[in-house]
């Protein structure tokens, strides 16, 4: 029987007769103890804040690895970590994890327009997409706070677009409002598709094993077989893969060398590089300057987009009125802050809004916050109860001490005039 290693990494032809699927390829996770008799969701009852919140396709096949704790929340569905959430971090620095996202939804966007539709209607210059570009892009209000952020792949004539759990039906429901005449067609395909992650600098020679074929450069991505794709993003390797194979791609990933890692991994990696998530580290008061989404889904000299005028003015000025900073958590206390807690000085004066939280490996609890853009960094905070500090690190980015780009415009225009 042929290896996993066979099944190549980009688009294939059809597979001789005598070849087998690429599910018979590869090893289950039955075979390696894993049950797959996972229980199906509760009924309809709303859940409480700190209750499991599943999607639409069910707890994810991974949560019956050996020691999964499942997650609540918004990566409810999902492991939050597989007995070791501190180990599982240190394996991402010398070898590889593999990290469930099998919860986010996914859309495909077909159609002869698809491009240039997507072109008028995100912060992202999309009309010249080629096959196997990867980028992010945004959907603005009319006052440009953000209200839907997704990663944009371009494979095979569709465009995909991937977003947070939970939020795939609000962005089918607005791109389907706006089709017009577009010749476009907008479907969700998380029943068919589901998303892991690879993070660590093993990542590659994991991959190659089970796909085999070439890698992708960042920013781009290359098709899988029998259906989904693998891109490269400044985090890591993601794969999107074909629902129903999916307990047997990350048994083949895990056989390659991956060590399992839940969302409390994931988020202890994301917090020291201010990535933020889209309704965690976000409200609805957010807008791109805020954030590191207005270098990577942001295209500044596009025009024509809504909020776009709110984007051009801060950005023009230098202002925005928050900022995303890392917080150092105490230590010492019993307890973390929740996402969405304030952020409180001393005197009481909310300044914040807490984002992600989570224990590092290194610099032990941190989080994510947006703070008021003047607030200094050596300010005694409070993260809802907790003792808090903005990192160190923060303040060589505080904006208060940057040139607003009217001024140096001015600068060069009366330069000019001389």
């Amino acid at each position: 029987m042929p290896s996993a290693a066979e099944a190549p990494l980009t688009a294939a032809p059809a597979p001789r007769p005598d070849e087998p699927a690429l599910s018979e390829r590869l090893p289950t996770m039955a075979l390696m103890g894993v049950p797959h008799d996972l229980p199906t969701p509760l009924g309809s009852t709303a859940p409480g804040p700190d209750e499991p919140v599943t999607g639409p396709n069910g707890p994810s096949p991974l949560l019956g690895l050996p020691g999964a704790a499942p997650a609540t929340g918004i990566d409810a569905g999902t492991a939050w970590h597989y007995g070791d959430p501190i180990g599982e971090q240190r394996a991402s620095l010398t070898g590889s994890i593999l990290v469930d996202r099998s919860q986010r939804a996914i859309l495909a966007v077909s159609g002869a327009d698809r491009l240039t539709w997507l072109h008028t209607l995100t912060s992202q210059f999309l009309s010249t997409l080629g096959d196997g570009d990867v980028t992010q892009a945004l959907i603005l209000s009319p006052q440009g706070h953000v209200e839907h952020h997704a990663w944009v792949t371009e494979i095979g004539e569709v465009v995909y677009l991937d977003t947070e759990p939970g939020a795939g039906l609000a962005l089918r429901e607005y791109l389907d409002s706006m089709r017009f005449w577009s010749k476009v067609e907008v479907t969700d395909a998380s029943a068919d598709l589901a998303q892991l992650a690879l993070i660590g600098p093993r990542s590659d020679a994991v991959a190659q094993q089970v796909f085999g074929g070439s890698d992708p450069a960042d920013g781009h991505a290359v098709a899988l077989a029998p259906a989904g794709f693998l891109r490269r993003t400044g985090e890591g390797l993601d794969l999107i893969v074909a629902r129903a194979e999916l307990p047997r791609v990350a048994a083949a990933l895990i056989a390659a060398g991956a060590v399992p890692a839940g969302s409390w991994a994931a988020d202890a990696l994301r917090i020291p590089t201010r990535r933020p998530r889209w309704g965690v580290d976000t409200d609805d008061r957010t807008i791109p300057n805020e954030v590191s989404w207005l270098s990577t889904a942001v295209h500044l000299d596009k025009g024509c987009y809504r909020g776009q005028e709110t984007v051009a003015r801060v950005h023009n000025l230098g202002r925005p009125p928050r900022r995303l900073v890392m917080l150092d958590l105490d230590g010492s206390a019993d307890r973390l802050p929740a996402t969405g807690d304030p952020v409180t000085t001393a005197q009481g004066r909310v300044v914040g809004r807490v984002g992600t939280v989570a224990q590092h490996h290194e610099d032990g609890p941190i989080a994510l916050a947006l703070v008021k853009r003047g607030l200094d960094v050596g300010t005694a905070l409070m993260a809802g109860p907790v003792d808090a500090a903005i990192d160190p690190a923060d303040a060589a980015d505080e904006s208060d001490q940057s040139t607003p780009m009217s001024a140096i415009d001015r600068r060069a225009l009366r330069d000019i005039r001389r």
